[in-house]
């Protein structure tokens, strides 16, 4: 006997020529086997015995293996006395014998080697020099459910009648089953009417639709119907879960009881299911929503590779209308949270003052402009001691959106009754910021500037919150940075804040702002920065506030280029008007 490592010789042997008649050979004493290493799972042993054994993926074949890129009949194999032949099927992708591809009935001999696309069979004989593991016949199909699908999608040119009009009739059933989902369903009304389709069409005795959990781990039972009257439930079991929604195989199980799969799910051998048909629905970038599973007895209903096949299709459509089902459901949401936001967005615009104070000699101007809707950004602008003071605070809290709103409109509250009751910045600080530390999580503060100014004078007095450094740009060109005096509000306890002092003279102007607008970025990741902020402001020192406000945001958009920004932005610009100049604007 040859190994079929060292087999020599041509790979096609003729049978034909002066040789005896095949059917007149007597009887063989030899016991022949084939080794067979399909493309997934272990390797076993089959008899080839007397007459033909057909070898491809169909269900219906002698030998059915679970090889994608095999064709539905691929190759024959032909046993009369001790002569073994191959013959390819004309499969798509070919049969080989010893390397050589196969394109006549050619013999096969002790130790040569067949291959069919990924799997591999070798003769041998029954004395043990080439048997290994054990001599099983294979009951079950796992095919790639997507190659199945894209498979059907081919077109039919050179198809036999038989597959034509195969494919016409799922196309039938298909599109009867697409009519009937059309219409508007809840996810639990289309997982009913995928089960009543799946029942019309293959006639199990129990079905069961499962449905990916949220965060992705396994599936669980969301539909179930059974011809067995309640309690009848013999479909799931984690071998099943594994292959079918884990790895997108389609499931074929001939008789369940010679499956090693299905060894340890003892509810489902006690139930006397034998028949099984499984398919995952496939949705486009998202892998398995879950599985179809039917089964039957043997007695009442066997399942057919063509049935498989139509289960498969059927779950991709139940995919794309679950999919659909989620589309719908998320844009209902996504309409919801925007009018959510929409509502906590006018309801913080109410929080900001309607009205600036106009004190004679000084003109004031504030934008906030959201990145999300709704802003984490505050400012402040109110006269207090019959217009002695004018207090000026923009506030940043940590975060974005709805959430950092929350906080902004807590902390604005938190400040009323101290500004109320005239205690100058510092004060306020570190009255509010124990308040905010108890009231909100850790990663949730403010960094806040706030300066008391008194109009008649010019005097400044400030405290800042871990906030950007405001601007002050004097008349002549000069400029300083008020920096910080204190951690951000409601960071740590016991805290403590100082303030500091300036004064403001005629055609000065002072910037407040928060950091959305001098950590802007452009398309290469730069930030804004102060330095630009500062060469603007300096240029538009004397330009209506109104004016400045405009070119700041015309130039953030000109650098940012397009890039979305990240963070919210507010400007509060206070101006001392120069001596001479007319009212406050």
């Amino acid at each position: 006997m040859r190994n079929s490592m060292t087999a020599a010789g041509p790979a096609q042997r003729s049978a034909g020529g002066p040789a005896e008649p095949l059917d007149s050979r007597p009887v063989p004493s030899t016991d022949y086997w084939l080794r067979i290493t399909p493309a997934e799972g272990p390797p076993f042993d089959r008899r080839l015995t007397e007459g033909e054994l057909i070898v491809g993926r169909a269900a219906e074949c002698d030998l059915a293996l679970a090889d994608p890129f095999l064709s539905r009949q691929h190759a024959r194999l032909v046993r009369r006395g001790e002569t073994v032949e191959v013959e390819d099927l004309g499969s798509s992708n070919g049969t080989r014998l010893n390397g050589e591809p196969v394109t006549a009935r050619s013999v096969v001999r002790p130790g040569d080697l067949i291959q069919l696309s990924g799997t591999t069979m070798a003769l041998h004989t029954g004395d043990g020099a080439g048997a290994a593991g054990p001599r099983t016949t294979e009951q079950s199909l796992y095919l790639d459910a997507s190659l199945l699908l894209a498979e059907q999608a081919r077109p039919l040119a050179g198809a036999t009648d038989v597959a034509l009009r195969r494919a016409a009739e799922r196309l039938r059933l298909l599109n009867e089953v697409h009519e009937a989902l059309a219409r508007s369903l809840s996810r639990d009304e289309l997982l009913e009417l995928i089960l009543d389709r799946a029942f019309d069409l293959l006639g199990p005795e129990e079905g069961a639709v499962y449905l990916r959990r949220e965060g992705g781990a396994g599936c669980e039972r969301a539909a179930f119907r059974s011809r067995l009257g309640p309690g009848a439930a013999g479909l799931f079991s984690t071998s099943l879960e594994r292959e079918v929604h884990g790895k997108g195989l389609a499931a074929l199980v001939l008789d369940v009881a010679t499956d090693d799969r299905f060894a340890a799910a003892e509810s489902m051998l006690s139930s006397g299911v034998r028949s099984l048909v499984a398919a995952p629905m496939l949705a486009a970038d998202e892998g398995s929503l879950g599985m179809i599973v039917l089964n039957s007895r043997l007695a009442t209903k066997r399942f057919t590779q063509d049935d498989l096949e139509l289960l498969v299709s059927l779950a991709s459509v139940a995919a794309l209308r679950l999919r659909n089902i989620a589309l719908a459901e998320e844009a209902a949401e996504r309409r919801r949270l925007e009018a959510e936001v929409g509502l906590a967005r006018e309801i913080q615009v109410a929080l900001l003052p309607r009205r600036l104070p106009a004190p004679g000699g000084w003109e004031l101007h504030a934008e906030n402009v959201p990145s999300r809707g709704v802003s984490g950004d505050f400012y402040l602008a109110l006269e207090r001691g019959a217009g002695r003071e004018l207090m000026l605070m923009v506030a940043d809290v940590s975060g974005k959106g709805i959430g950092a709103a929350l906080v902004m409109a807590s902390l604005e509250a938190l400040c009323g009754g101290p500004l109320a009751q005239g205690e100058p910045p510092e004060a306020v600080f570190a009255e509010v910021s124990p308040l905010l530390l108890q009231r909100t999580e850790a990663a949730k503060y403010a960094t806040v500037f706030l300066a008391a100014v008194e109009p008649a004078t010019g005097r400044l007095r400030y405290a800042s919150a871990g906030h950007e450094p405001a601007l002050l740009i004097r008349a002549g060109g000069e400029t300083q940075t008020l920096g910080s005096t204190g951690p951000p509000l409601g960071l740590l306890a016991g805290a403590g804040y100082q303030g500091a002092e300036r004064r403001l003279e005629p055609g000065d102007l002072l910037a407040i702002y928060s950091d959305g607008i001098v950590e802007a970025t452009d398309r290469a990741d730069r930030e804004y920065g102060l330095d630009r902020l500062t060469a603007l402001c300096l240029r538009h020192r004397a330009a209506p506030l109104a004016t400045l406000t405009a070119a700041v945001e015309a130039d953030l958009r000109a650098f940012a280029s397009g890039v979305p920004f990240a963070d919210d932005r507010t400007l509060l610009l206070l101006r001392r008007e120069a001596a001479g100049a007319g009212g406050s604007g």
